[in-house]
């Protein structure tokens, strides 16, 4: 007879409770890894599209034109008369009439001032007085002379005297004559110093005016002495002065110095400035741009698509929607365009705005306005 006895296990109400709460946190367990697993391959999606996603960068372009450039050295000068005087009395006297003002123009032996002249009358009415009566007493000497009635020393004497009152006549005249100041060229009346009233001493330091010929000026510029090969007689510069709404003038080197200052290091360059119609002043002040030589029909780079590092130049050029970092040689420049020697074909497209920040390969989107 099997007395084994079989039981069935009993569950209290505390042990039931605890078993449903495990059974619900292994099932959350599962569901919070389920959820992270789905959003870490989310996140992984996210960052290898975001690697895919490559931006263009915005440019500005412009092609590689052909032309002619020219060579040129940039420097300042001020603009001199060529021909000025400085009118001083030669007589001495007061000032009684002036016939001029500044800005008048004169010619050459026009009367610009009247010096009283009364003493210098007086002096030559009487130096004429003095020779009428010598020339009387030689007559009379003349005839009798012949008849050696008169030592030849006396004689002589007479006519050393007639000679020297003759003398006085032409200085009495002279001396009148200066009274009247007058313009020992034609030019403008610069300035005018002189006053009606006024004293004047003759050769005196004081200047009573100043006349300055404006038809052609000068220009004064010191170039280093590196460029004295590159400068001839005749050379062509282009004159831009401020005061004239920055226009544009020519003129040509007329004289080059020979010696080379040795505290500065330069050479004196004296330019031709032709001023038929009177635009031009005496100390204005202008840009001066010689120009050495000029090179025709080359390649020309827009000077802002240059990029310079240590003194090599490069250049981008767009390509099929991606830039291509070119190296290039340059020669003759510009403010506005430079010569390329080497390194480019003449029809390219290159980056002119936005290329501080590009490199070789990248693509780009020309937004050209």
């Amino acid at each position: 007879m099997d007395t084994t006895l079989h039981t069935t296990p009993v569950f209290t109400s505390s042990s039931l409770r605890r078993l449903i709460i495990g059974g619900s946190m292994i099932a959350l367990s599962i569901s919070l890894s389920a959820c992270s697993d789905a959003d870490a391959v989310d996140a992984a999606d996210k960052v290898n599209t975001a690697e895919e996603t490559v931006f263009a960068i915005p440019v500005e372009t412009q092609n590689i034109t052909t032309g002619d450039i020219t060579s040129t050295y940039d420097t300042t000068a001020i603009l001199e008369a060529k021909e000025e005087a400085f009118v001083v009395a030669r007589a001495s006297g007061i000032i009684e009439e002036i016939y001029v003002e500044e800005g008048d123009y004169v010619e050459k032996g026009q009367a610009l001032a009247q010096l009283d002249k009364r003493r210098y009358e007086l002096s030559l009415s009487k130096a004429i007085a003095d020779l009428t009566g010598i020339e009387s007493e030689l007559d009379k000497v003349n005839k009798v002379y012949s008849k050696k009635l008169i030592s030849d020393d006396a004689y002589d004497k007479l006519k050393s005297q007639y000679e020297s009152a003759k003398a006085s006549v032409r200085l009495a005249e002279l001396d009148l004559k200066e009274t009247t100041i007058t313009a020992p060229i034609s030019g403008f009346v610069a300035s005018r110093n002189a006053k009606v009233g006024n004293l004047t001493e003759s050769f005196q330091r004081e200047r009573m005016f100043h006349i300055v010929q404006q038809r052609s000026l000068q220009g004064i510029v010191y170039l280093p002495e590196n460029e004295l090969r590159n400068v001839v007689v005749g050379q062509v510069a282009k004159l831009t002065v401020t005061a004239l709404g920055d226009q544009t003038l020519s003129a040509n080197v007329e004289r080059i110095s020979p010696v080379i200052d040795a505290t500065t290091g330069t050479f004196k360059v004296t330019l031709n400035v032709p001023n038929e119609e009177h635009q031009l002043k005496a100390g204005m002040f202008t840009d001066v741009s010689l120009e050495y030589a000029t090179h025709v029909n080359t390649t020309l780079l827009p000077r802002k698509a240059l990029v310079t590092i240590d003194n090599s130049h490069s250049v981008f050029v767009v390509d099929n929607g991606k830039v291509r970092k070119v190296d290039v040689s340059t020669g003759f420049e510009n403010n506005e365009v430079v010569e390329v020697v080497n390194g480019l074909k003449g029809n390219e497209e290159v980056v002119t705005a936005g290329h501080h920040n590009l490199k070789d390969s990248a693509p780009v989107e020309v937004v050209n306005s």
